[in-house]
C-alpha cells in the first residue's frame, strides 16, 4: 500500500532527516549523519510507488 506524504516525512525524521527547506509543495530532508538529501511532494494523495521507492533509495531506507 502506497505511503502519504506524512507517512514518508515521519519515516525520515524518525531515521535522523531534518527538513532544511521548502519550495511550494516539495520539502527538501537532509540527514547530516549519512549526508543523504532527498525530496518529498507533498500533496493531498498518496506518493506513487517509483516516487516513494525513489525517496526511499535516496534516503538509504527500506520500507
Amino acid at each position: 500500500m502506497p505511503m502519504t506524504p506524512k507517512q514518508m516525512i515521519r519515516l525520515l525524521e524518525q531515521n535522523g532527516f531534518v527538513l532544511v527547506s521548502a519550495n511550494g509543495s516539495h520539502y527538501k530532508y537532509h540527514n547530516p549523519t549519512t549526508n543523504k538529501t532527498t525530496v518529498v511532494p507533498f500533496h493531498a494523495k498518496d506518493l506513487k510507488p517509483g516516487t516513494e521507492k525513489n525517496i526511499l533509495k535516496l534516503a538509504g531506507l527500506k520500507k
